[in-house]
């Protein structure tokens, strides 16, 4: 990978909003390759970084994932609460310590091991978070507690654990339509599941 600090030039940073998370105005320029600088303005919206979780017991060929209300989607014209894999920003934990605390509190399983599988950006052109995901491998014995989330943090979560075959068919029909979710479903059916 090639660092591009030398062809940016952040010129002004204006705080548009610091009520729920940052939303900052940045007037920058770029170096084009062909040498020209070209100024622009964007905003960006700084949340922290997340990490997302795909809980899974092979030999039942289940997953488990969660549901609940959205107000972006909702906003957006979404008229269903959103499936989803378990995720939460890190809130200056490092990413396998966040996800173990967030899966537990969402789902109610206590993962002893998880494995990461890779990290990305979900939105760069608008959002600066970067996520990590995992997978983690549950059976009866994991089961902690109920899950649901922090009624405090204001989460109201409900629990669904699926056969796998039913997650794919929601993914294909649309009724799962989260994006690190999908991706993680698909990895599931490349690495995990696979016929």
């Amino acid at each position: 990978m090639t660092d591009i600090s030398d062809r940016v030039r952040i010129d002004e940073t204006t705080v548009l909003s610091d009520n729920w998370y940052i939303l900052r105005k940045v007037q920058f320029a770029w170096r084009r390759k062909d040498g020209t600088w070209q100024e622009g303005t964007r905003e960006a919206y700084d949340r922290g970084n997340g990490c997302t979780i795909l809980l899974f017991h092979r030999q039942k060929r289940r997953v488990v994932l969660t549901r609940q209300f959205r107000l972006p989607a909702y906003m957006n014209g979404y008229r269903e609460m959103l499936i989803e894999a378990a995720a939460g920003l890190l809130d200056d934990a490092d990413p396998e310590t966040r996800i173990r605390a967030e899966a537990e509190e969402e789902t109610g399983y206590r993962i002893a091991k998880v494995n990461k599988v890779f990290e990305m950006f979900m939105s760069p052109g608008s959002v600066t978070e970067k996520l990590t995901f995992f997978i983690g491998e549950y059976d009866a014995a994991s089961k902690s507690g109920d899950g649901g989330g922090i009624a405090e943090e204001g989460e109201d979560i409900e629990v669904l654990e699926l056969p796998f075959d039913e997650a794919v068919a929601m993914m294909a029909d649309g009724r799962i339509c989260d994006a690190k979710t999908i991706i993680l479903l698909q990895y599931a059916q490349l690495h995990i599941f696979a016929k």
